[in-house]
Formats: structure tokens, sequence, C-alpha cells
């Protein structure tokens, strides 16, 4: 069983969001997390709040608890703050759920 997020995004900055995906990688893999889909959109035909999104993905975990770990780990925090604080506007988490 693993666990799984999807993810959308609005990116306001693609070279320091790209920055912060590469600083990112290893401490994602360091908790068994990986991207397992990823996509650039560029029509939103239908949002709850009329949220603006760009990016679209899903994040894969063997667990919960190992979500939760790599997003409170303090090394994560710190490239958050670096990178991704600068280059996003807008996170919506649309699911999670457990996967067989």
């Amino acid at each position: 069983m693993s666990h799984e997020i999807l993810v959308a995004l609005n990116v306001t900055n693609d070279k320091v969001y790209q920055s912060y995906r590469d600083a990112m990688a290893p401490i994602l893999s360091q908790y068994g997390g990986r991207f397992c889909y990823d996509f650039k959109v560029s029509d939103v035909l239908r949002a709850e709040q009329n949220e603006e999104i760009n990016r679209v993905f899903t994040l894969n975990f063997p667990s919960a608890e190992n979500k939760d770990g790599f997003f409170s780990d303090p090394a994560y925090l710190l490239v958050k703050n670096d990178y991704f604080e600068k280059s996003v506007a807008g996170v919506h988490i649309l699911a999670a759920y457990d996967q067989a």
C-alpha cells in the first residue's frame, strides 16, 4: 500500500520553481517519495474557487507518515522557504488517498 496526493499549483517563476524541484529531490527520495505524473496545464476548464492553476502532479509515498515526515523535515522547510515560496502563488491539494 502507498499514499498519494494530487496537487495543483500556480507557478509564477518556472526557473526558481525548477531550482526548488532540484533541491528538494534528494529529500523527497529519503522519504521514499516520487512524482508519478507531472503536467503543465494551459487551460483550466473548471476550478472550485476560480483558482489559477498551471501545474498538476501526483506525489507518491510509501505511507502517509512518510509524506508527513517529508513535509515537516527541517531540510525540506529550508528549501521550501528559499525557492518554493518565491515561485508559487497558489497550492491546492486536490486529493489524498491510499493505494493498494
